[in-house]
């Protein structure tokens, strides 16, 4: 029986004066009614209900792992001795247009929390509306940019009135989830990081009333970086850090003590590793290193999440970017150098920290899962092509402006924009010269159909070549990634900002096509539409081949050799972006999402394509780099 009828049960017109005289207590099963105080901060200890209580968390985020292998990844993390799961929840997924939510399939919330319950762990929950985590915008919904003068992370109206609409729908989810009506939720964490961003002195009370409103009723957490700790916490929220040292714990436990008092100490992030960035290093923290920062982390009597215990892949282009000196975006593994790899294997980490786990809880730990069979298939040989400018015919008619139109205020998605992918912008040309523009974040640039160069952050000029009459000039943009962190989060908007000019005169007339990669845009090629693969393809170009799998499908690595820039779609599932600028060589492709017999591979390839498409059962993440 649901939780609902023993808290509400139904009464019958004729039970209703009897009801009044019911004993309430004897309806609430008993489990629950041991269930009133939930975690709560007394004095230098979490406790729970009576009890002393140290969080031994591990970060996973359901939105990064296939749904098919969530329960396998959570019985690692309870065999590691670890006893509660944090995950962030990210706003731009569940709300890709205004007032539409999805909470389906990979994207299933309560799923995972409450089999994180099943499987005997306790939930943080990081509900944002901001996460950082390393996702485009920081998890924002990128049509809130359609707003010229939208403030991000402020009381700015429109930002706000974005928020409260978007809480109603998630907390009517996750207020049932909550330890105090029987779920696994023991807190939840005010926003993240405010203390580094810290723009508007009302807008962290602003989410902790807009949690309270509705429902939320466990412990209320923030969590700072050493950058923000100083600014980040706020009164009557128990402030948490991020780190990576024994020496920043050093300085921000002392920091906390002084403005905070004696309070449950609580490392809501240990960095076990780092991201990576599209043209940087392979990031490694070693495992001794790792093991002797946890240990005395606990030894200092404070409770720990490991961030990430797994990290996973950003699958599709949910992947964020970095802009400080350089704009730099996030490559598609998210592995993290975590305790379990992006393929859910165990590492040295893991071994070191199982070990330490265990001897604290005094109790043996469940056995390990076994590791899931990784494989190698036939090398795939695309045997269908279409160019991208073949392709456009079957797109519609594109979109007509005067003027070139940003990703985010294209009138497509039932007025909410383009989120992810690429935009086609073409116009006619009459004369040579110098080409001007602002692109985000990278644009290729074409003269009917030749490439003749590259717009990017650094490079805002192209050199147009002479030609006979008239031209198509078109320009292919990527967004690559919105920043996920830092002060410049309101100018992420992506495309062509502002005009491209021509010997300093803007151009007119554009005609532009919204080039999202979404399952629906593949559904307009049927198989009529592709041509034989030509001996010289024209770029950008998708390519067309069957993967064969036998009776037992298994995750696989692809390798791309030879092929340089583009996207990987396998059974209409986006694995993400491969460039051969690395790190990332392969890009992971879980088992889960293959069938027994032909699997369809389709690649959007930019520039050049290679002979075909291998697989291998190990990954290669690129030349290591390791931190200190």
């Amino acid at each position: 029986m649901p939780l609902s009828r023993f808290l509400h049960p139904e009464l019958g017109s004729c039970d209703r004066e009897g009801a009044l005289r019911v004993d309430w207590n004897t309806l609430i099963p008993s489990w629950l009614r041991h269930r009133q105080l939930g975690l709560q901060a007394k004095g230098q200890n979490f406790m729970l209900e009576d009890s002393t209580f140290l969080i031994f968390g591990g970060s996973m985020h359901y939105f990064r792992v296939p749904r098919e292998y969530w329960r396998d990844r959570l019985l690692k993390m309870k065999a590691c001795g670890l006893n509660t799961l944090t995950t962030y929840v990210p706003w731009n997924l569940h709300e890709p247009e205004r007032g539409k939510f999805d909470f389906s399939g990979n994207l299933d919330l309560e799923a995972f929390v409450l089999m994180a319950a099943e499987v005997g762990l306790w939930v943080i929950l990081r509900p944002g509306p901001y996460i950082c985590a390393e996702i485009d915008l920081g998890g924002l919904p990128s049509w809130l940019l359609q707003d010229p003068g939208m403030r991000l992370r402020t009381t700015y109206k429109g930002f706000t009135e974005a928020v409260d609409l978007y809480f109603d729908h998630l907390m009517s989810r996750v207020v049932p989830l909550q330890y105090k009506r029987g779920g696994p939720i023991i807190a939840v964490q005010v926003e993240n990081e405010y203390g580094s961003y810290n723009k508007d002195p009302a807008y962290m009370p602003y989410i902790k009333k807009a949690l309270e409103d509705r429902g939320i009723v466990e412990l209320l957490l923030t969590s700072d970086n050493k950058d923000g700790l100083s600014k980040g916490f706020m009164h009557g929220v128990l402030a948490t850090m991020n780190l990576q040292s024994r020496h920043e714990l050093q300085l921000l436990t002392t920091f906390l003590l002084s403005v905070q008092g004696i309070q449950p100490k609580m490392v809501m992030e240990y960095w076990t590793g780092w991201f990576d960035l599209w043209g940087g290093p392979h990031n490694i923290l070693d495992s001794s290193e790792v093991l002797e920062t946890v240990a005395a982390i606990v030894d200092a009597g404070s409770s720990i999440n490991l961030y990430m215990f797994h990290g996973g892949t950003n699958f599709g282009f949910i992947s964020g970017a970095m802009h400080f000196q350089e704009y730099a975006s996030d490559v598609t593994s998210y592995d993290y150098d975590a305790v379990l790899t992006e393929a859910g294997d165990y590492t040295a980490k893991y071994g070191k920290l199982r070990d330490l786990f265990g001897s604290i809880s005094g109790t043996p730990l469940p056995p390990l899962p076994a590791l899931l069979p990784k494989a190698s298939y036939e090398p795939v040989a695309p045997s269908f092509y279409l160019s991208l400018w073949d392709a456009l015919q079957y797109l519609g008619e594109p979109i007509e402006s005067e003027k070139p139109v940003n990703m985010e205020n294209l009138p497509v998605n039932n007025g909410n924009g383009q989120s992810f992918g690429y935009v086609l912008y073409e116009t006619t040309i009459t004369s040579s010269g110098i080409l001007r523009g602002h692109v985000r974040d990278q644009g290729q640039v074409f003269l009917n159909t030749v490439s003749i160069g590259f717009l990017d952050y650094k490079t805002t000029t192209v050199t147009l070549p002479l030609i006979q009459g008239k031209g198509v000039l078109r320009i292919l943009v990527e967004n690559c990634g919105r920043v996920n962190y830092g002060h410049n989060i309101d100018d992420q908007r992506k495309g062509l900002i502002g005009n491209l000019s021509l010997n300093d005169s803007p151009l007119k007339k554009f005609r532009i096509y919204s080039l999202d990669m979404k399952k629906s845009f593949f559904q307009r090629f049927g198989i009529d539409k592709w041509h034989s693969l030509p001996e010289v393809p024209t770029f950008p170009a998708f390519f067309l081949g069957g993967l064969s799998v036998g009776p037992s499908p298994s995750d696989t690595f692809l390798k791309l050799e030879g092929w340089e820039k583009g996207v990987v779609f396998v059974n209409g599932q986006n694995l993400g972006r491969y460039w051969d600028i690395g790190p990332q060589v392969t890009l992971y492709l879980p088992g889960a999402w293959l069938d027994k017999g032909i699997n369809q591979i389709i690649i959007f390839e930019e520039m050049m394509a290679g002979p075909m498409i291998q697989s291998t059962e190990t990954p290669h993440l690129g030349r290591n780099h390791y931190i200190h």
